[in-house]
């Protein structure tokens, strides 16, 4: 596999041909924030975070999905992308019910992570105040569709690495949301083995440990990249 060598940031820096300036850029240390990534599963591209201007290019284009390629210029942090990112952040904030203090995530949620990061500190739009369910039907995990930011995590970790496909995306726009078989109770679900790694997945405070209270609900989401790599090295098979 060649090597090709670009600049992020005025850093100049050497990538495997087919890498994406994502993973470029994290093996330099360069930070681009990102919400619907996640080790071990395939990219979506949803969330818009990691866009990055590429001089020569007329579109932002998002780091998780776009190749490295020789002699490729790459900014990830102008005026431009930091007003893209804010305004995105208050997108979610706004489409959704996202109250922190109220959330078994608070402290432990990336949304509020990014949000602090990003120097969100008040939010510019009109906020949709949907009402939208809370489904308990399940016997240990719970979705609220309040917190949900559409991010497809859950839908790729239970496809990608559990193999049972139960969560998929029904509806469009603003009436998206995430589903198990087909608009089902989660407790309904027959495909769900009820492995958590949905759970696990999530970035905010959706899905979640049924009798989790404020700011109790911690993810190990390393665990879903170990599984991966694992399977891949083939460690468990003698």
């Amino acid at each position: 596999m060649s090597v090709v060598t670009l600049t992020i940031d005025e850093k100049i820096v050497s990538a495997q041909e087919g890498q994406t300036l994502l993973d470029v850029a994290r093996e330099n240390a360069i930070d681009i924030p990102t919400l619907c990534h996640l080790d071990g599963v395939s990219e979506a591209a949803a969330c818009r975070l990691c866009l990055v201007e590429v001089v020569g290019t007329s579109r932002l284009l998002p780091a998780c999905v776009t190749r490295a390629a020789e002699g490729m210029v790459v900014h990830t942090t102008t005026p431009k992308l930091v007003e893209y990112r804010r305004m995105i952040l208050e997108l979610f904030f706004t489409e959704r019910n996202h109250v922190c203090s109220v959330c078994v995530a608070n402290s432990a949620c990336e949304l509020q992570a990014l949000a602090a990061s990003q120097g969100m500190i008040h939010v510019r739009l009109d906020y949709l105040h949907p009402h939208l369910p809370v489904d308990t039907s399940h016997q240990q995990f719970g979705i609220d569709h309040n917190r949900c930011i559409l991010c497809t995590r859950c839908v790729r970790a239970c496809d990608e690495i559990e193999g049972a496909h139960t969560w998929d995306v029904a509806g469009r726009g603003i009436h998206s949301r995430v589903i198990t078989d087909l608009a089902q109770p989660w407790g309904e679900a027959t495909s769900c083995t009820s492995c958590g790694k949905c759970v696990q997945a999530c970035p905010t405070g959706a899905l979640f440990r049924q009798g989790s209270t404020v700011a109790e609900m911690q993810k190990d989401r390393e665990q879903l990249a170990f599984l991966v790599r694992a399977r891949k090295e083939k460690q468990w098979i003698s």
